[in-house]
């Protein structure tokens, strides 16, 4: 274990929220750390199996907020209890660790699972985050693997939705050794940006209309904001817009809670001070579109790291990409699987079959 990883240790679930740079911001939010664990608590309790919760807390006194799954069988969640590869699940961006609550019981019948609160998201820690793309990116990657050292993990399925599929495969092509399979679902920043095709010889090719001037002004405006920052904004209206703007997150969930719970989760989950925001905010241009882009870093996977990437079939992220980048990797193992009736949240959408393509690849592991 690296030496800088013997002064982690992990801690049982309090009241003490994580520590903020933004503490001195005054707030008219109706959110706090304590109302996201009250409404993630109220998540959790549909869990059936063995379910351990605490902070994880790194050499620099970040705290990442982590679940541990196994089967009643097993009366402790670590290796040494099952000896099989444990499931490693890692959320997107303004997610957290209640969004699996589908998923959960179903992976860790067989095997441990681990997910936890991105550095930055839901109640992990919130430190600043530099402007630099790289280096934002690699305070999450350092974070994933500090996890790792503290909880003692050698190696893992690494699973990521969004941008946690950007980060796995960051993490991926640093620290190979830990992954036994990487499995991406719906991956943001792995594309390019599309730059505008050059006209054909002899072709003349038809002017667009410029936006309106107060188009350009509102889209130069946002830019100065981070994503969710509407949210915040809204105070008292927040959990409101969030109703409006994403009932979907209600009706993927609707069997389970007959209420609000969901997006209370998300709601709460964004609207405490931004930090992992700002990370994201920090590699991304324009419309979403990574810096550095994964799609440029693929090829530094190891041949031999085996590696399927799930797609919703009506999700917005172009599945194109996924052959893309079984081309890249020539031989090795890269299996593309196609989600019908799923759009970016394939596993909230297609749960079972979600599940059941996930514990195909972890049996296939060992």
């Amino acid at each position: 274990m690296d030496p800088a990883a013997t002064t982690a240790s992990i801690q049982s679930d309090s009241e003490v929220e994580p520590s903020s740079v933004w503490a001195w911001w005054p707030s008219w939010r109706p959110t706090s750390m304590s109302l996201l664990k009250s409404t993630e608590a109220k998540i959790l309790a549909c869990i059936q199996n063995d379910l351990w919760a605490r902070f994880v807390t790194l050499p620099n006194q970040d705290r990442i907020w982590t679940l541990s799954l196994t089967n009643k069988m097993a009366r402790k969640p670590t290796q040494e209890a099952n000896p099989k590869t444990p499931l490693v699940m890692v959320h997107g961006f303004g997610g957290g660790v209640g969004l699996w609550i589908r998923n959960l019981d179903a992976l860790s019948r067989l095997r441990p699972v681990y997910a936890f609160d991105l550095l930055g998201f839901g109640r992990s820690s919130r430190p600043a985050f530099p402007a630099d793309a790289a280096q934002a990116e690699q305070q999450f990657v350092r974070s994933v693997e500090l996890w790792r050292q503290a909880l003692g993990l050698e190696s893992m399925i690494l699973l990521g939705h969004s941008l946690g599929g950007y980060l796995a495969t960051s993490y991926a092509i640093q620290y190979p050794s830990r992954v036994t399979h990487l499995i991406l679902v719906d991956p943001w920043g792995f594309p390019e940006r599309p730059q505008p095709e050059a006209p054909a010889p002899g072709m003349e090719v038809a002017k667009r209309p410029a936006p309106p001037r107060w188009v350009r002004a509102m889209a130069t405006l946002v830019s100065f904001f981070n994503p969710l920052a509407v949210i915040r904004a809204a105070g008292p209206w927040g959990p409101g817009l969030v109703n409006r703007f994403r009932p979907d997150f209600k009706r993927k969930f609707e069997d389970l809670f007959d209420d609000d719970t969901m997006t209370q989760y998300i709601y709460h989950c964004n609207a405490q001070t931004p930090s992992g925001e700002v990370g994201f905010r920090a590699m991304s241009e324009s419309l979403g579109w990574a810096k550095h882009p994964m799609i440029q870093r693929v090829q530094q996977l190891p041949a031999s790291m085996p590696l399927t990437m799930l797609y919703g079939a009506r999700s917005w992220v172009d599945s194109s990409t996924g052959e893309r980048v079984a081309h890249i990797r020539g031989q090795s193992h890269t299996q593309v699987l196609l989600v019908n009736d799923a759009s970016h949240h394939v596993y909230a959408d297609q749960p079972e079959l979600f599940n059941k393509v996930v514990e195909n690849i972890c049996n296939s592991v060992d």
